[in-house]
């Protein structure tokens, strides 16, 4: 699923981004051996995920300023790089679409948006997720669940219907009590519900751990994505946890990472000139924030 835990989202950010320019010419890397671990292809319906586009390169440095202040970092003087639009993409089905791995070759920019109008929406706002091209195409909604101890998210095909039991619901993302770690999970039942050769039980798509930061809200954030792998086929390998125990966070954690993807935000560099953190976003923000970050894989930081 594409958009980073909503609760740490915001209005008109954007949380994916790729170049079509190569950045080194010699040798570079197939892009889809970097998420491909094997596995056997799954024997079920044909869900897939859809891969993290790669972190881009621009001329232009976005300063990565602490969001509790307040106040405009200092622009960079080199001319804004208008921002490409996306290729013409075509949905025809939209839960597989959502669902499956990016096509290789083919770079999908996404927006995501917060609606949060309205008493309730001051509270639970609701997120929205769409193709970022001419026919802005919606993809996902996702809003907080109310009666719920942890963030709990859920995520819909449908904007206007954002039930748990509405035949819309695709997934959800939920936290730990300190909001510092996160999984996103499918539309599947839970453990204590399977059938008897569990393929009904829901499938763990990603998770998402924040790294304590010595300078607090002052420095930038850290954070390490852990995702399911492909097979050669382009398919997700089906990681469907029997209990809390065998999760994507538990098998990253004991360093168990058959058929799964680590990822880590790329650092970025500080400037003396703008007393900010910076990193090259391709022209894809248009404001300073801690919340802006680019997710690369440790083989290939471009």
């Amino acid at each position: 699923l594409c958009p980073p835990p909503a609760a740490t989202s915001s209005d008109e950010e954007d949380d994916s981004d790729s170049s079509t320019k190569p950045i080194r010419s010699e040798k570079k890397k197939n892009p889809a051996s970097l998420f491909q671990t094997g596995g056997d292809p799954p024997r079920e319906k044909k869900t897939k995920k859809k891969a993290p586009p790669k972190a881009a390169e621009s001329e232009e440095e976005t300063p990565e300023k602490n969001s509790n202040k307040k106040g405009k970092g200092k622009k960079s003087k080199k001319t804004k790089e208008e921002r490409s639009p996306s290729p013409v993409i075509e949905v025809d089905n939209l839960e597989e679409f959502v669902l499956r791995p990016a096509p290789q070759g083919v770079t999908i920019k996404c927006r995501v948006t917060r609606d949060k109008k309205g008493m309730d929406r001051g509270l639970y706002p609701t997120y929205y997720l769409h193709l970022d091209n001419d026919k802005k195409v919606f993809l996902l909604a996702g809003r907080k669940r109310k009666k719920s101890k942890t963030s709990n998210y859920l995520i819909s095909i449908d904007p206007t219907d954002l039930s748990r039991g509405g035949d819309n619901f695709i997934g959800k993302l939920r936290s730990n009590l300190m909001g510092t770690k996160f999984t996103v999970f499918d539309n599947g039942a839970n453990p204590d519900r399977a059938n008897a050769d569990w393929s009904n039980v829901r499938q763990e798509l990603s998770a998402v751990v924040y790294e304590t930061n010595v300078l607090g809200f002052k420095g930038p954030r850290k954070m390490t994505v852990i995702i399911p792998g492909m097979n050669a086929d382009n398919e997700r390998v089906p990681i469907r946890p029997r209990n809390d125990n065998d999760g994507l966070l538990m098998r990253w954690q004991n360093r168990n990472m058959d058929n799964i993807i680590e990822l880590h935000n790329k650092a970025p560099v500080w400037n003396d000139e703008t007393q900010s953190y910076v990193l090259n976003f391709h022209g894809r923000v248009t404001h300073a924030s801690v919340k802006n970050f680019q997710i690369v894989h440790s083989s290939d930081s471009e």
